[in-house]
């Protein structure tokens, strides 16, 4: 490890004394595998990387740190994307690894419910859930990668919030071990308990600022024995939304997802693969729809008499004839995502508006960056179900690197103005760690904030959890002051 100040030389030393040795790491070669997120822009290195095998190891390890006064950050599967999970602090900062606490610790089809430990990657949850004929709906492109224990502390979103709702939605209870050491039990599976203040919605979102998440009870559904996928080309986003509501009402709760995109996506994920051009014509706008079901729905001729009634919206479109051909057409949504930024650097916006707004949020938005920085290319594509748009910045293939960050800067504040008059969210799924923290801290009102200090003096009085993140660092005991 590189030199580090007395007090980390001191600490670190009692740490290394006081845990088993086959749970830390210290040589610089392990490090690095913790030091850099997915998208690869932030990057910290740990001093050092504490990998707990069960959550008895875990309080041992931040009762040692809370009485050393250590700074740590949990880590799941480093698929975030605000920085949240990356060493940042200046005296340098412990990585706490749930990588070994990756059990499914029950499965209840009669309950409906889960229990399974932070560090299980989100893919091999849903696996059990499908083993016991059922699904666990949170679903996006990172779930071969992420944890769970990160999905709940970023309180994930993805393709199915439509229908089943945010990580919040899902999470029935949790295990917690908190900055001292001591670990809160509300790892409970009951659907109505109203006994006072419901805790585990403090933790759920918060990023591991207040405590750190070691289990989590999941709410499971039944497995659709029915799946049916379009795509349809529309004329405008306008016409996206009144599709959208005459959906809600004709294929009522049993619509999982509809993804907004627009043309220019498509044409990245067909120039970045061997995808064709799913319709005959190419259009404006595309609407990825997906309906499931169990039971004696006949859902195809359900989503077949929608698009024939909607025809005065629908350009034209593919109802997917079967699996395969389904999947190539969530396969364009994936590679738009993966391929938008050409290998390098681009601005993510995360951002929602209520869901009457987003037409005039998109066409705003993309007129004032038109207008604005022509330059730049911005990728716009989202779940329309809840309002949620990723608008993003793609700078151009001439500009030099080093002119990114002007261009990501003033084009994130258009798009964040144009949030702001639509009275909308600059995170919608994200988060806030410490990429949007400024732009967080900016809007917040100040009664927020002395709320948020407040809770986060009474979970973490030493400040050594996650410091940082979400609100900016400060002294312990000082929730009140504004």
């Amino acid at each position: 490890m590189n030199a580090q100040p007395p007090f980390q030389e001191r600490a670190l030393a009692a740490l290394s004394a006081a845990m088993p040795a086959d749970m830390l790491l210290s040589d610089p070669d392990s490090l690095e595998r913790y030091s850099r997120d997915w998208s690869g822009d932030h990057y910290g290195r740990p001093l050092l990387v504490a990998r707990p095998r069960s959550t008895e190891e875990l309080s041992l390890l931040m009762k040692t740190c809370h009485e050393l006064r250590i700074h740590v950050v949990p880590q799941g599967g480093l698929t975030g994307l605000v920085g949240a999970a990356v060493p940042s602090y200046p005296g340098g900062e412990v990585v706490i690894s749930l990588e070994r606490m990756n059990r499914v610790r029950s499965v209840n089809p009669i309950d409906f419910a889960m229990v399974v430990e932070a560090g299980c990657i989100l893919e091999d949850a849903k696996r059990h859930a499908e083993d016991a004929d059922c699904i666990l709906p949170i679903t996006f492109g990172a779930q071969g990668s992420c944890r769970i224990g990160g999905n709940v502390s970023t309180n994930a979103g993805g393709f199915n919030v439509l229908r089943y709702g945010m990580t919040r939605d899902l999470v029935l209870g949790l295990e917690v071990v908190l900055a001292d050491g001591r670990v809160w039990n509300g790892l409970k599976t009951l659907r109505k308990d109203n006994r006072g203040y419901d805790l585990k919605q403090l933790f759920i979102g918060a990023e591991g600022t207040l405590g750190i998440v070691t289990a989590v009870a999941l709410k499971i559904f039944p497995k659709p024995e029915q799946v049916e996928t379009a795509l349809v080309g529309v004329s405008s986003v306008d016409a996206a939304m009144q599709l959208y509501a005459r959906a809600r009402r004709q294929c009522s709760d049993l619509l999982t997802a509809f993804e907004l995109i627009l043309r220019g996506g498509i044409e990245i994920a067909i120039n970045a693969s061997d995808l064709t051009d799913p319709l005959a014509a190419s259009y404006p706008v595309y609407v990825l729809i997906e309906a499931s079901a169990a039971g004696r729905v006949d859902l195809r001729a359900l989503l077949e008499g929608f698009l024939a009634d909607s025809s005065d919206l629908v350009l034209d479109g593919v109802l997917a004839g079967s699996k395969a051909q389904a999947e190539r057409l969530w396969l364009l949504r994936e590679m738009m995502v993966e391929a938008q930024g050409r290998g390098g650097r681009y601005l993510r916006t995360d951002v929602s508006v209520s869901i009457s707004s987003l037409a005039a949020f998109v066409a705003e938005t993309l007129e004032a960056l038109a207008q604005k920085h022509p330059e730049a290319l911005a990728v716009t594509y989202g779940h329309v179900g809840d309002g949620n748009i990723h608008l993003n910045i793609v700078p151009p293939e001439e500009m030099p690197a080093e002119k990114y960050d002007a261009l990501f800067h003033a084009t994130e504040e258009v798009i964040f103005d144009v949030v702001d008059r639509h009275g909308g969210s600059i995170s919608a799924e994200h988060g806030i760690g410490r990429v949007k923290q400024a732009a967080f801290l900016k809007r917040a009102d100040p009664l927020t904030l002395t709320l948020s200090r407040r809770i986060k003096d009474a979970f973490d009085p030493q400040h050594l959890l996650s410091e940082g993140r979400i609100l900016n660092g400060g002294e312990p005991g000082q929730g009140g002051s504004e």
